[in-house]
Protein backbone atom coordinates (compact mmCIF):
# COMPACT_ATOMS: atom_id res chain seq x y z
CA UNK A 1 0.00 0.00 0.00
CA UNK A 2 1.29 3.39 -0.57
CA UNK A 3 0.37 6.36 1.53
CA UNK A 4 0.78 9.79 0.43
CA UNK A 5 0.67 12.34 3.35
CA UNK A 6 0.58 16.22 2.04
CA UNK A 7 0.82 18.81 4.38
CA UNK A 8 -1.63 21.70 3.82
CA UNK A 9 -0.12 24.32 1.99
CA UNK A 10 1.29 27.91 3.52
CA UNK A 11 -2.31 29.34 5.53
CA UNK A 12 -2.80 32.71 7.38
CA UNK A 13 -2.56 32.77 10.77
CA UNK A 14 -5.29 32.59 13.31
CA UNK A 15 -7.04 35.44 14.67
CA UNK A 16 -8.22 35.40 18.37
CA UNK A 17 -11.89 35.57 17.16
CA UNK A 18 -11.52 32.89 14.31
CA UNK A 19 -11.92 29.64 14.35
CA UNK A 20 -8.97 27.47 13.01
CA UNK A 21 -11.09 25.92 10.64
CA UNK A 22 -11.41 28.32 8.82
CA UNK A 23 -8.34 29.49 8.13
CA UNK A 24 -7.39 30.23 4.27
CA UNK A 25 -4.45 29.81 2.13
CA UNK A 26 -2.22 32.65 1.52
CA UNK A 27 -1.55 33.52 -2.04
CA UNK A 28 1.96 32.25 -1.20
CA UNK A 29 -0.11 28.75 -0.38
CA UNK A 30 -2.70 29.24 -3.33
CA UNK A 31 0.73 28.67 -5.54
CA UNK A 32 2.31 26.01 -3.45
CA UNK A 33 -0.49 23.73 -3.23
CA UNK A 34 -0.58 24.21 -7.44
CA UNK A 35 2.77 23.41 -8.04
CA UNK A 36 2.64 20.43 -6.01
CA UNK A 37 -0.79 19.30 -7.36
CA UNK A 38 0.72 19.64 -10.76
CA UNK A 39 3.73 17.22 -9.84
CA UNK A 40 1.53 14.38 -8.06
CA UNK A 41 -1.10 14.57 -11.21
CA UNK A 42 1.62 13.30 -13.22
CA UNK A 43 2.78 10.65 -10.13
CA UNK A 44 -0.46 9.52 -8.78
CA UNK A 45 -1.75 6.54 -9.78
CA UNK A 46 -4.98 7.36 -11.07
CA UNK A 47 -6.81 4.61 -8.73
CA UNK A 48 -5.51 7.20 -5.62
CA UNK A 49 -7.83 7.66 -3.20
CA UNK A 50 -7.42 11.26 -1.84
CA UNK A 51 -8.83 12.17 1.98
CA UNK A 52 -8.68 15.08 2.95
CA UNK A 53 -9.15 17.46 6.64
CA UNK A 54 -12.26 19.13 7.19
CA UNK A 55 -10.10 22.55 7.56
CA UNK A 56 -10.51 25.24 5.50
CA UNK A 57 -6.58 25.18 4.41
CA UNK A 58 -6.58 21.38 3.54
CA UNK A 59 -9.63 21.45 1.26
CA UNK A 60 -8.07 24.47 -0.52
CA UNK A 61 -4.85 22.20 -1.11
CA UNK A 62 -6.41 19.09 -2.47
CA UNK A 63 -8.94 21.42 -4.30
CA UNK A 64 -5.43 22.29 -6.15
CA UNK A 65 -5.47 18.92 -7.49
CA UNK A 66 -8.43 18.47 -9.59
CA UNK A 67 -9.59 15.06 -8.76
CA UNK A 68 -12.03 14.49 -6.61
CA UNK A 69 -11.92 13.82 -2.33
CA UNK A 70 -13.81 12.94 0.43
CA UNK A 71 -13.53 15.02 3.78
CA UNK A 72 -12.87 12.94 6.60
CA UNK A 73 -13.29 14.72 10.41
CA UNK A 74 -10.68 12.40 11.90
CA UNK A 75 -8.06 14.00 9.84
CA UNK A 76 -9.50 17.38 11.71
CA UNK A 77 -6.37 19.35 13.48
CA UNK A 78 -6.92 17.30 16.53
CA UNK A 79 -6.99 14.03 14.77
CA UNK A 80 -4.33 11.26 16.03
CA UNK A 81 -2.23 9.10 14.11
CA UNK A 82 -4.41 5.67 14.91
CA UNK A 83 -7.16 8.13 13.40
CA UNK A 84 -5.59 8.42 9.96
CA UNK A 85 -4.40 5.15 9.81
CA UNK A 86 -7.76 3.73 10.67
CA UNK A 87 -9.07 6.13 7.92
CA UNK A 88 -6.71 5.08 5.42
CA UNK A 89 -7.07 1.69 6.04
CA UNK A 90 -3.32 1.64 6.78
CA UNK A 91 -1.80 -1.16 5.20
CA UNK A 92 -4.53 -3.41 4.02
CA UNK A 93 -5.86 -0.19 1.75
CA UNK A 94 -5.63 -2.04 -2.39
CA UNK A 95 -5.45 1.51 -3.45
CA UNK A 96 -2.64 4.03 -2.94
CA UNK A 97 -4.34 6.87 -0.43
CA UNK A 98 -2.79 10.83 -0.43
CA UNK A 99 -3.99 12.30 2.80
CA UNK A 100 -3.87 15.95 3.08
CA UNK A 101 -3.55 16.87 6.23
CA UNK A 102 -1.95 18.88 9.43
CA UNK A 103 1.17 18.79 11.77
CA UNK A 104 2.30 17.54 14.12
CA UNK A 105 -0.03 14.27 13.09
CA UNK A 106 1.11 13.92 9.87
CA UNK A 107 4.91 13.96 10.83
CA UNK A 108 4.10 11.97 14.15
CA UNK A 109 2.42 9.34 11.34
CA UNK A 110 5.81 9.10 9.24
CA UNK A 111 7.24 8.61 12.65
CA UNK A 112 5.78 5.87 13.69
CA UNK A 113 5.68 4.00 10.88
CA UNK A 114 9.31 4.42 9.37
CA UNK A 115 11.17 4.67 13.17
CA UNK A 116 8.23 2.86 15.44
CA UNK A 117 8.34 5.91 17.73
CA UNK A 118 5.54 8.94 18.11
CA UNK A 119 8.39 11.55 17.50
CA UNK A 120 7.16 14.73 15.82
CA UNK A 121 9.10 15.14 13.07
CA UNK A 122 8.54 18.02 10.70
CA UNK A 123 6.42 18.05 7.47
CA UNK A 124 6.95 21.07 5.95
CA UNK A 125 3.88 23.18 4.68
CA UNK A 126 2.98 21.96 0.94
CA UNK A 127 5.57 19.45 1.03
CA UNK A 128 4.53 15.47 0.47
CA UNK A 129 5.78 12.61 1.91
CA UNK A 130 5.50 9.30 0.56
CA UNK A 131 5.28 5.69 1.68
CA UNK A 132 5.12 2.36 1.06
CA UNK A 133 4.39 -0.65 2.65
CA UNK A 134 5.89 -3.32 1.19
CA UNK A 135 5.37 -7.29 2.77
CA UNK A 136 8.22 -9.59 2.31
CA UNK A 137 9.11 -13.46 3.26
CA UNK A 138 10.90 -11.70 6.36
CA UNK A 139 7.89 -9.48 7.54
CA UNK A 140 6.71 -6.13 6.42
CA UNK A 141 8.88 -2.95 6.03
CA UNK A 142 8.22 0.58 5.12
CA UNK A 143 10.00 2.38 2.18
CA UNK A 144 9.84 6.15 2.00
CA UNK A 145 9.66 6.49 -1.76
CA UNK A 146 10.23 10.68 -1.98
CA UNK A 147 9.77 13.75 0.29
CA UNK A 148 8.99 16.21 -1.75
CA UNK A 149 8.38 20.02 -1.31
CA UNK A 150 6.47 22.59 -3.51
CA UNK A 151 9.98 24.16 -4.36
CA UNK A 152 11.29 21.43 -5.27
CA UNK A 153 8.72 19.74 -7.89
Amino acid sequence: MDLILWRHAEAFESSDRGDDLDRALTPKGERQAKKMAAWLGQHLPSSTKVLASPARRCQQTAQALDRKFKTVAALAPDGTVDSLLAAVRWPEAREPVLVVGHQPTLGLTAAYLMAGVMTPWSVRKGAVWWLRSRQRATGGEIVLVTVRGPDNV
